[in-house]
């Protein structure tokens, strides 16, 4: 970390608009005022952190930045067209404002975002976060129209409903969802709206076998059920699928009886409303424990999670994990560190040819040795070019990804 002489911090106070929140945080009035920030810091080879809410912070590698800008005074709802389900929200609001201003004209973003009242529009899109609504309504790369971003030397890019620059030949959203802060600073955002839900039912089944589990997940599916959300996850002595269904109330109830005769043998019965928590749950789990999030075929899930839950029966190991039926398993490990180095490494090898992948959200007790983000992409040298390209210096957030990008 550079010391910043008075010289250059009044200079960024004066670009930003805003004094220094703190010995190196700064947060810019306005997506020029950032605009500026980054000239500055162009000019000055300052590496430059982006912060929100602070929610996610551990979830990639850590960057010894210069200054921190802080998207807090980016807040607010730009633009609801709630007659075109539209909006444009400033990258600094916290989701649970997005969320309580869109319920208004009964809307909404349909993602489930973790600690939605401190994360940020911007740290959302930042680390493509979004849970267990994207079996029906798609990812966040699904959800989001446009951006505005600030690019590395100050320019101003925008992409989607009222364009004033694009940045040629590249899908801004798509490209800024998930690339954790090393393309751009989000400044702005706009999103594809849904009507929320007219009325919906949870049931929770359990069995000791989660195959059998996994079998009533995937028929459900392909009998076209109003599933909303679904999840499996481990119990302290058997597995549990939760399935949420929404429609209107005849719908709801035909469906209600078709999921019971898929069900079984299997014990159905309504689900404590808690369960759809579980995930959050995981990730906000704090002391030594490790966080992971894997991801593999469908088809492979049941079976990495019942391997999971029989560790989880040994002395001094707990493991909780919920399943993400499109391909993603949330958990935390509370076990010796060599187990949890264990899990990591052989699920890392194990999945590596069908594309699968082990990423540590948080560390824990694992040992620096085990990569944050595990296998690199096929993808990763076209990665790497997009970033010197964006930007060539590596000011933004460099490290911080997968790959060293």
């Amino acid at each position: 970390m550079r010391a910043l002489t008075d010289t250059l911090r009044n200079e960024l106070e004066q670009a930003a608009g805003a004094p220094f929140a703190g010995p190196d945080t700064i947060a810019p009035l306005s997506t020029d005022h950032v605009s500026a920030v980054m000239k500055i810091a162009a000019r000055e080879q300052l590496i430059v952190r982006t912060q929100g809410g602070a929610t996610k912070l551990g979830w990639s590698n850590p960057v010894d930045a210069d200054i921190t800008i802080s998207t807090a005074n980016l807040a607010g709802i730009r633009e609801h067209i709630w007659q075109d389900l539209t909006c444009t929200v400033g990258a600094g609001t916290t989701w649970a404002v997005l969320e309580e201003h869109l319920a208004e004209h009964h809307q909404r973003v349909a993602l489930d975002a973790f600690a939605p009242q401190s994360a940020t529009v911007g740290g959302i899109l930042a680390t493509n976060d979004s849970g267990l609504l994207r079996l029906k309504y798609g990812s966040l790369r699904d959800l989001v129209l446009g951006v505005t971003i600030v690019l590395a030397d100050g320019t101003i890019a925008r992409s989607g409903g009222k364009v004033v620059k694009n940045v040629a030949g590249y899908d801004l959203p798509k490209l800024l969802i998930g690339s954790f802060g090393t393309l751009g600073i989000i400044t702005e955002a706009s999103f594809r709206l849904h009507p929320q839900p007219i009325n919906a039912a949870s049931f929770t089944l359990r069995s000791h076998d989660a195959l059998a589990l996994a079998d009533v997940m995937k028929a459900a599916l392909a009998q076209q059920l109003a599933v909303e959300r679904m999840q499996m996850r481990n119990e302290s002595t058997a597995f549990a699928l939760d399935i949420e269904l929404a429609s209107n109330d005849s719908v709801l109830a035909e469906h209600t009886q078709r999921l019971l005769a898929l069900a079984g043998d299997i014990a159905m019965e309504p689900a404590a409303p808690q369960v759809w928590q579980i995930r959050d749950e995981i990730l906000a789990t704090r002391g030594e424990a490790s966080i992971l999030k894997i991801t593999a075929l469908p088809a492979k899930l049941a079976a990495i999670l019942a391997g999971l839950a029989q560790l989880a029966q040994q002395p001094d190991h707990s493991i909780r994990a919920v399943v993400d039926p499109v391909g993603i398993i949330t958990l935390v490990c509370e076990a010796p560190p060599e187990t949890t180095v264990a899990i990591v490494e052989d699920l890392r090898a194990r999945l590596r040819s069908s594309g699968g992948n082990v990423v540590v959200v948080r560390r824990g007790w694992l040992p620096e040795l085990i990569d944050t983000w595990g296998i690199a992409p096929q993808a990763i040298d076209v990665m790497r070019a997009v970033k010197k390209e964006f930007d060539a210096d590596r000011l933004l957030n460099p490290g911080s990804f997968v790959g060293g990008i």
